[in-house]
């Protein structure tokens, strides 16, 4: 069994989640969520989370039974996706937390490898941009929490990341160097000042997410 990634992600734009939806209808932070996500094909999966406030105007959301002034709603998914949470139940991909205030839908879940949190990503983006990806985490870890840092390499253009990643595999950042720069260039059939350029905006963007 694989460790997998723990992925922190936050919308803004969550589509027709309901627990987003509840949370600009609640009081306070929505976050006791307990949920059955929908996988594959399958159907009839709900989630239900505590929430104080008037929410009888929340499309999808229906009150279970309360204590006291908190009230436990339950909302059921269905296919196709049409939020975030189902979206991961269409990867497999299990559900750790919620956290849902004013309109704003964070969640951390679990993906077993990075080919799966690329393609888990992909559709946040196509369906539910923007999407701020907060943290990124795969055990074991090292170091303080503070050290791990998500480097953002969907910073980069196509050229900048061929031109990394070209100086890389030719031993540009090796010592002694594998290949210079005139030699890179030639073999991407571009200028050195322009293999210069590139190189530089791509390091600046990358140190700007490890060095924050």
């Amino acid at each position: 069994m694989t460790s997998g990634i723990r992925a922190t992600v936050a919308f803004a734009n969550p589509g027709d989640c309901p627990i987003a939806n509840a949370s600009s209808a609640a009081e306070g932070l929505i976050e006791q969520v307990s949920t059955s996500v929908t996988l594959g094909n399958d159907v009839g999966s709900v989630s239900e989370f505590m929430a104080q406030g008037d929410l009888s105007d929340v499309p999808g959301v229906e009150p279970v039974f309360s204590y006291g002034e908190t009230v436990l709603y339950r909302t059921a998914h269905d296919t196709p996706a049409t939020c975030p949470c189902e979206t991961l139940g269409e990867f497999d991909c299990p559900v750790h937390r919620y956290a849902a205030e004013d309109g704003v839908l964070t969640l951390v879940f679990h993906a077993r490898n990075f080919e799966t949190l690329q393609s888990v990503m992909a559709a946040f983006r196509e369906q539910y941009s923007p999407v701020d990806v907060q943290r990124l985490l795969q055990p074991p870890l090292e170091g303080s929490p503070e050290d791990r840092v998500f480097v953002n390499r969907g910073k980069l253009t196509d050229r900048q990341l061929e031109v990394l990643t070209t100086a890389y595999e030719m031993g540009y950042f090796q010592r002694p160097k594998g290949a210079n720069a005139t030699e890179i260039a030639a073999a991407l059939d571009i200028a050195q000042s322009t293999f210069t350029e590139h190189l530089v905006a791509a390091q600046r963007k990358i140190l700007a997410d490890l060095l924050e």
